[in-house]
């Protein structure tokens, strides 16, 4: 055999050993539990988003391994992204992700947490911010808010879950669009920040109405207004802020990611996993109760997204920096 046949026999070799590695590992993929992991307490939006997905693989026995969820609170998210950052290469990890405040994160040059550090896998839709009061409350809609606001500065206080998160985002659009400056109250998940409403400790929330539906619904907290294009059709007196008068339009991105560094056959295991839950009545049943916009996005199409939405925070993250309230 000369020496050009025996170097295209090995080229062929090594081709076919790669594609039987990479077959393997898909094959054998995951060998442990997989942790899904949210930067907020249980009960917020992006664990009841996290869980409800884990639950359906584990109900449909869609991995050969358990999931769990683990929740890391603290500092705006980035204790659960530093977490990520660490495992790098480690396909057992899956960050359930809030677009608002990873992309936050990702801007701070002091915490070294850019998009890099991940693996986008699958995104599955927008969940719409609300501006909500308490039942009790005197201010009745949202021009009674920035009425008040303007009078009484100890109104224009919200509660949210993150310094740096989407709840936090709408107030700086509502500030462009009304020139009112509000405060902000963090809180460690949406849910506490609803909570702190409905004890009347806080004027008002700018947190997902994923979070406080159950007390809606109750007529415990009362929706002024709403950040989708159109009405939702679970809050028909709930008017969009667009139909107000300002042209505030957007929502809170819910999807996953892996470590930066995975293996991209596993990376691709973890993305068709999520897309079979996603196609599945049980999640459309779960994401229409939670008045999610349906907007779903492969690894590829959600790695510009993430990019294209990144450069858009920066000017956010320069009016308000990381923690300025």
């Amino acid at each position: 055999m000369n020496t050009s046949l025996r170097g295209r026999v090995g080229i062929i070799l090594m081709t076919a050993a790669l594609a039987v590695t990479g077959t393997a590992l898909a094959q054998t993929y995951p060998s442990k539990t997989v942790e899904f992991v949210v930067h907020v307490t249980p009960g917020g939006g992006t664990d009841v988003f996290a869980r409800a997905v884990t639950d359906l693989i584990t109900r449909d026995k869609l991995l050969p391994q358990p999931v769990i969820v683990g929740s890391r609170p603290g500092g705006s998210g980035a204790v659960a992204f530093t977490y990520i950052k660490s495992k790098r290469g480690d396909p057992h990890v899956v960050l359930t992700v809030a677009t608002g405040t990873l992309l936050s994160a990702a801007i701070r040059p002091d915490l070294s947490l850019g998009l890099d550090n991940y693996t986008p896998l699958a995104f599955f839709a927008l969940d719409p911010q609300t501006i909500t009061v308490s039942a009790a409350s005197k201010i009745m809609n949202f021009k009674d808010l920035l009425d008040a606001s303007r009078r009484e500065p100890e109104t224009a206080i919200s509660a949210v879950a993150s310094a740096g998160g989407t709840g936090r985002l709408l107030l700086y659009y509502l500030e462009r669009e009304t020139g009112i400056k509000f405060k902000f109250v963090p809180f460690k998940s949406g849910s506490e920040a609803t909570l702190s409403v409905l004890g009347g400790h806080v004027p008002f929330t700018t947190e997902n109405l994923s979070e406080m539906y159950s007390q809606v619904e109750a007529k415990k907290m009362r929706v002024l207004a709403v950040t989708g294009d159109k009405r939702l059709p679970i809050l028909p007196d709930a008017p969009t802020l667009k139909e107000l008068g300002y042209p505030v339009v957007f929502g809170t991105g819910r999807g996953f990611a892996m470590p930066a560094g995975v293996p991209k056959e596993a990376a691709a295991a973890m993305e068709a996993v999520l897309k079979k839950v996603y196609e599945s009545p049980a999640y459309k049943e779960f994401a229409s109760r939670n008045m999610y916009e349906d907007l779903y996005m492969g690894s590829a199409e959600f790695s510009q997204y993430l990019a294209k939405r990144r450069e858009e925070m920066v000017g956010f993250m320069a009016q308000v920096g990381p923690g300025q309230k």
